[in-house]
């Protein structure tokens, strides 16, 4: 067991609880009251939802975060819970998952706390940002890095992997590229911004998401250790953020709200690619077993060095 195993137990399961208020208020707290209309320090008009848990957000971003709450509800607190009793188990499968739904969690309540308008969840929000963080980097101590490539067999499809992360990559800073640039030679807000005054998601996908992606796929190229440990931490993100992107793809054509076409159609097959793969890397886990010879070194002193 884990040196920060009950610890970091406490801290998942108060996660798992601030996650289903969040997400449960999101879904179940929608009002009746109409639409508004609202006019930006830029001179745009914006539907603003006007009622629910996001009434002071627009449309647009309303309808994804419901969605996103939707699949944080059903299926990203069950997983996060599953992952934490795989952990307890000691198996590497339980440290992946559990790191890579923790990685979903900090980057679904850190936009959640800075993008969406002040509302009664914001101290949640904070709470959940930061417990996440802490249980993340908690999860990535013990996870025996130096050994993570012998866990694998040899039909991981470690090219295809590869290629994903890259691909996503170059779609997420081509795509929000293409938004921001003509922005500067329009002299015009960019597409996206509506009521906000910042573009909180492109700030995570360009700041972090982006090199995180390259850096994963060119450490797994180099057969680094870290690769894999990136690589997985990704795709496992990947597997529930790509769900609730879907959802937010749905949620948005219900509530009438126009999106790119290029995205609409990109977005659902990555996410369809990245469950794929993420599935293919847990088939070709191999756990370590009792007296097995595996070289036990935790990141923690690895970083010691």
């Amino acid at each position: 067991m884990a040196k920060y195993s009950k610890i970091l137990a406490w801290i998942v399961s108060i996660i798992a609880l601030l996650a289903i208020i969040a997400a449960g208020l999101g879904v179940f707290w929608q009002g009746s009251d109409p639409h508004t209309i609202f006019v930006t320090q830029r001179g745009q008009t914006v539907d603003i939802q006007g009622s629910g848990l996001y009434k002071y957000d627009s449309v647009s971003l309303a309808s994804q975060g419901i969605a996103q709450d939707v699949v944080t509800l059903f299926m990203g607190v069950p997983l996060l819970l599953i992952s934490l009793w795989l952990y307890q188990k000691s198996l590497l499968r339980g440290k992946l998952m559990l790191a890579g739904t923790l990685a979903y969690f900090l980057y679904t309540y850190i936009l959640y706390a800075f993008n969406t308008a002040f509302n009664v969840l914001f101290l949640d929000y904070v709470a959940l940002s930061s417990l996440s963080l802490f249980a993340f980097i908690l999860t990535l101590m013990s996870v025996d890095v130096a050994g993570l490539p012998e866990h694998f067999t040899g039909k991981l499809p470690r090219k295809s992997i590869i290629t994903f992360l890259f691909i996503s990559a170059s779609f997420l800073l081509v795509a929000w590229l293409g938004r921001i640039v003509p922005a500067y030679f329009d002299n015009k807000p960019p597409v996206g911004l509506e009521n906000a005054t910042t573009l909180g998601i492109q700030v995570m996908d360009l700041g972090l998401i982006v090199p995180v992606g390259y850096l994963g796929g060119y450490l797994l190229l180099k057969r680094s250790a870290w690769g894999y440990l990136i690589s997985a931490i990704m795709l496992f993100k990947v597997f529930t953020l790509g769900t609730a992107l879907c959802a937010m793809i749905i949620g948005q054509f219900i509530a009438g709200v126009e999106m790119a076409l290029v995205e609409v159609i990109i977005f659902p097959l990555l996410a369809l690619a990245g469950i794929v793969l993420t599935l293919l890397l847990l088939i070709n886990l191999k756990e370590a077993r009792v007296g097995e010879s595996v070289n036990e070194r935790p990141a923690e002193l690895i970083l010691q060095k």
